[in-house]
C-alpha cells in the first residue's frame, strides 16, 4: 500500500462467522502496514476473538450492529428492515467517508440493493456489475456480471465493458486490455439484438481497448480476451462451472493419486507441481467480486470461503480502492457518452 487506507467490514457475513473475518484480517496487516479496519458486528461475538490477538486492536476498531442479514433474506426485505444490521453499518461508513471500501461474504442481492441505496450508482450508469478474476491458460480474465443483473441490454453491456476495462487497466496494469462480448458464436451474425448492437457500439468508440468482438465459452480458460463482457444470467453460471469443473478435476486427482502405491510415490515426487496447480485452480486465491458502477468501492467475498478466501477478498478491496477505479471509470464512460451524443457509435 502507498498510503493509509480504511476497509469497513460486514463481520458477521457469510457462512463461516466472524472468527473467518479476524483470521484474516491477521493475515492482511502483515500485505499491509497501513491498512485500518471497520468491524460491523454483534459486539460480544467480536470482542473475545481478539483476546490472543490483542495486538490488531491497534489497526481495528469495532462498531456494534445487533442484527444480521442472512443469506436467503429477499433483497427488498433487508433494504426495508436493514438499517441495524452489520452489512447496512458497513455501506454507511463509506458512504460517511469514514472508509474507502467495504467487504462483505454477506448475501449478495442484499448487498448491492444497500449499495445502491446509500451509495447511488454512477451518473450515466444504469446498473452495477459484479466483476470477478479468473485465472486462464494466458493469465487471467475479468468477467461481469457475473449475477448483478439476469437481464442486460446493448447500452447496459456496454457499460459493463466500460467498467470492465477499467478495472483492467486499474488492477491487473493493462495499458489496452482486450475486452470480448461473449456469444453463441464469434461470428457477426450470432447472438441476440443486445449483444450486436453492444458490439457495434464498441467498435466505433475510441477508447483505451482494444475490442475483440464476440467470444465463446471456452474463450474464458483460454484466455482470449482480458476482460469479458456478457448479462448476469449467463455470467453465474459460466462462473459457477468453471468452480465447479475446478473441484471436479482436483478430485479426479487426488482420487487418481491415492490409487495405489506407485501413485502415491509419484504424488510425493511431484509434489512441488501438484502444489503449484492446486494454488492455481483454488477459487480462494482470486478473492472475491467487485460491483463496478457504485458511487463506492464495494467488495463481495465468497459465502462459505475460509480465512484465506477473505483475506484474499481484502486484498482484492484494498487494490481496487488504492487503484482510484471509480475515477477511471468515469472518465471512460464519458466517452462513451460523447461519441454516443454525437452519432459517432449510433447504429
Amino acid at each position: 500500500m502507498a498510503r493509509e487506507l480504511t476497509v469497513s467490514i460486514d463481520a458477521m457475513g457469510g457462512d463461516a462467522g466472524p472468527g473467518v473475518v479476524v483470521t484474516a484480517i491477521a493475515r492482511s496487516v502483515l500485505r499491509h502496514p497501513l491498512a485500518k479496519f471497520i468491524l460491523h458486528g454483534d459486539e460480544a461475538k467480536l470482542k473475545p476473538l481478539f483476546a490472543k490477538r490483542s495486538k490488531l486492536l491497534d489497526r481495528v476498531s469495532i462498531r456494534h450492529a445487533p442484527d444480521r442479514v442472512s443469506m436467503e433474506e429477499r433483497p427488498s426485505i433487508a433494504l426495508r428492515r436493514g438499517r441495524n444490521t452489520s452489512m447496512w453499518r458497513a455501506i454507511e461508513s463509506v458512504k460517511t467517508k469514514e472508509a474507502e471500501v467495504v467487504l462483505s461474504a454477506g448475501n449478495t442481492g442484499a448487498l448491492m440493493a444497500m449499495g445502491m441505496f446509500q451509495l447511488g450508482v454512477l451518473d450515466g450508469i444504469a446498473r452495477p456489475a459484479l466483476a470477478v478474476i479468473l485465472p486462464t491458460r494466458r493469465g487471467q480474465v475479468i468477467v461481469l456480471d457475473v449475477g448483478a443483473n439476469v437481464q442486460s441490454d446493448a447500452e447496459q453491456l456496454v457499460d459493463f465493458a466500460v467498467m470492465g476495462e477499467a478495472f483492467a487497466r486499474a488492477i491487473l496494469n493493462l495499458e489496452r486490455p482486450s475486452v470480448g462480448l461473449l456469444n453463441v458464436g464469434s461470428e457477426d451474425v450470432k447472438g441476440n439484438d443486445a449483444v450486436k448492437r453492444a458490439a457495434h457500439i464498441l467498435r466505433n468508440v475510441s477508447l483505451p481497448m482494444e475490442f475483440s468482438g464476440f467470444v465463446e465459452g471456452d474463450d474464458i480458460a483460454e484466455g482470449s480476451a482480458d476482460v469479458i463482457v456478457t448479462d448476469g444470467f449467463t455470467g453465474n453460471i459460466a462462473l459457477k462451472t468453471a468452480e465447479g469443473t475446478a473441484r471436479l478435476i482436483s478430485g479426479y486427482l487426488r482420487g487418481a493419486l491415492r490409487r495405489s502405491f506407485l501413485a502415491r510415490m509419484g504424488a510425493v515426487l511431484a509434489s512441488g507441481a501438484l502444489s503449484a496447480l492446486r494454488r492455481k485452480l483454488d477459487p480462494r486465491a482470486f478473492g472475491g467480486g467487485v460491483f463496478l458502477g457504485l458511487n463506492g468501492v464495494v467488495v463481495k467475498a465468497h459465502g462459505s470461503t475460509d480465512a484465506l478466501g477473505f483475506a484474499s477478498a481484502l486484498d482484492m478491496a484494498i487494490d481496487v480502492a488504492e487503484a482510484g477505479t471509480i475515477n477511471r471509470i468515469i472518465a471512460d464512460h464519458a466517452t462513451v457518452v460523447s461519441a454516443l451524443s454525437t452519432g459517432a457509435a449510433a447504429s
